[in-house]
């Protein structure tokens, strides 16, 4: 293995952030990290904000294989699917996070997120909301990974978010203010407004640095 027990107390520590930051609790929710040819995972039915070493699962990018002994959770499908699809991407966070969890519950789900600045800039413009899968299942895994695709967070109904990120700092930061939205979403009781294409446009070009045509 080429993870080093540096890697291994880094992604810990990660996992702890989240747990503090109120965006999982107990054994909702798992995480990983691609480090070279190699994945860290949180193990299947580990607590991520208590995260210990001996949950922590070692696996190759290319074929999953388990280089530890350590079973990684039932979601490593979609986690490594995107990480093998997305060159760009290192982490991989998803939760039930509690406003991201409730909007994936409602009937009636946006189809627009774009409550602030935040959201296009940093989130994305579109989230994908993906029909209900159950936990786990290569059907979910699939789903997952075809949307991630072209997007970095998406919503999955009646279970909760998925973020990638080139690392922890940007993941994190994509999961606070995708349940930042969903938060506006649910105290607005839905008389929320959204900013429009054209304010979306500027955002990006004026704070992104989009080139103009």
């Amino acid at each position: 293995m080429t993870i080093t027990n540096e890697h291994i107390e880094e992604f810990i520590a990660q996992a702890r952030r989240i747990g503090n930051a109120g965006l999982t609790v107990c054994s909702s929710g798992n995480i990983s990290w691609r480090i070279g040819q190699e994945v860290l995972l949180s193990g299947t039915g580990s607590w991520v904000p208590a995260l210990t070493r001996e949950k922590v699962a070692c696996c190759t990018l290319a074929t999953g294989e388990v280089l530890n002994g350590v079973k990684p959770s039932m979601e490593s499908g979609f986690h490594l699917g995107v990480l093998r699809r997305r060159p760009d991407v290192n982490v991989v966070l998803h939760f039930q996070s509690p406003y991201a969890t409730a909007v994936a519950c409602m009937k009636n789900k946006p189809d627009n997120f774009n409550v602030t600045a935040e959201v296009p800039c940093h989130v994305g413009s579109e989230i994908p909301v993906i029909p209900y899968f159950r936990p786990g299942s290569p059907e979910l895994a699939q789903a997952v990974v075809e949307a991630m695709d072209n997007h970095n967070s998406v919503l999955l109904s009646k279970h909760g978010q998925v973020v990638c990120g080139k690392d922890f700092d940007q993941a994190f930061e994509r999961a606070m203010f995708f349940e930042m939205a969903c938060r506006i979403v649910l105290l607005s009781g839905g008389e929320h407004e959204v900013l429009t294409p054209e304010e979306i446009d500027d955002l990006e070009t004026y704070i992104l640095g989009k080139k103009t045509k």
